[in-house]
């Protein structure tokens, strides 16, 4: 007897087309996903200028921004298993920076954005501190009351505006970067910034660091039994994921020349879990996708029925139901284990 030809291709599924083997398939199908994604981003100002509707360059704006705070929060939900309810604190801590920074005066955007950084890094590592003592629906509701109290510290500030919000008199003005002012300019910038945090992401989890994170998500004991210190990576974790956030925060106050406490609510953190849900938890992509469809969605059922939230939360409820691994995973076929992103 004759041993079948081993360069002929298994007949188990293991190849596409007779001739890719299937590691390969899954690795081009994510990259040209991906690609085509980022390309979209791309011709939005163009696409937006061809339909005569800057209102289509604005809501893009926001999708960005919202997709860089759902990265930030998918490194601990996705990545590392820790759902926290108060992360639109730090997306407001970088908002109000802007606000009253301007308000003040102080219009260098590096200032600002340092200053948000700083800031929020001081926040985040005494209330990861705090939190991270915690497990389980003990997190979440710890998170969720640091956010709520920083949600009311910042109405009660009435030199501010208050429950009213403060409004931003300038953009701001970031020496070697274009002027915030032009919003094609605004809208890259943004997506410059999305792209930074995807790939350092994706370097991230990828890295020791990541699979030790990851590590602590699927079997915290046996970690911690093999030495590895829980609360220096959780906490490392959280405060990155604050810091993007943060990031985000201040570039939204540059898109609606606004600084709100509605920036800081948990209504806000509970959108950015869901968009994640939606995108799919633990992926790189799928923030971005979850982020963009949620807004769509919103943007065209509000208009339609006062109830719309019902229908986004049975879509969500389906994609859940059917993809562990959200929009993203099912757009590509993604198996439910491992980093697939």
């Amino acid at each position: 007897m004759t041993s079948p030809s081993r360069d002929k291709p298994c007949c188990g599924g293991s190849t596409l087309f007779g001739f890719l083997p299937e590691p390969i398939q899954w690795r081009s199908v994510r990259t040209i996903a991906a690609v085509l994604l980022i390309a979209l981003l791309l011709i939005v100002p163009m696409v937006s200028q061809w339909l005569g509707q800057s209102f289509y360059l604005t809501l893009a704006t926001r999708i960005v921004i919202f997709a860089i705070v759902a990265s930030g929060l998918n490194l601990i939900l996705g990545f590392g298993g820790l759902v926290s309810m108060g992360h639109a604190m730090f997306v407001g801590i970088g908002a109000y920076v802007v606000g009253i920074s301007s308000f003040h005066g102080l219009q260098d955007g590096w200032t600002q954005l340092g200053l948000a950084v700083l800031i929020t890094m001081g926040v985040s590592a005494i209330t990861g501190m705090v939190s991270l003592r915690t497990r389980g629906i003990g997190f979440i509701m710890i998170t969720l009351a640091f956010g709520q109290m920083f949600y009311f510290l910042f109405v009660s500030l009435k030199q501010y505006g208050g429950d009213d919000g403060l409004l931003i008199a300038q953009r701001s003005q970031f020496a070697f970067l274009p002027d915030l002012n032009n919003r094609v300019a605004l809208y890259y910038v943004t997506v410059a910034v999305l792209l930074i945090v995807m790939f350092l992401i994706w370097r991230v989890v990828h890295s020791r660091f990541g699979y030790v994170l990851r590590g602590f998500q699927s079997n915290e004991q046996r970690m911690v039994a093999a030495g590895f210190p829980r609360l220096r990576y959780q906490l490392s974790a959280y405060v990155a994921s604050a810091v993007i956030c943060a990031i985000a925060g201040v570039l939204l106050a540059n898109l609606t020349l606004f600084s709100s406490p509605s920036y800081l609510s948990w209504q806000a953190s509970g959108d950015s879990v869901l968009m994640i849900v939606l995108g799919g938890m633990g992926t790189v992509m799928g923030p971005l996708l979850g982020t963009a469809v949620f807004l769509l969605l919103e943007e065209a059922l509000s208009g339609m029925t006062q109830h719309w939230m019902a229908w986004i939360g049975l879509f969500i409820f389906l994609i859940a139901l059917f993809s562990r691994k959200g929009l993203w995973g099912a757009l590509i076929g993604l198996s439910s284990k491992g980093v697939k992103s």
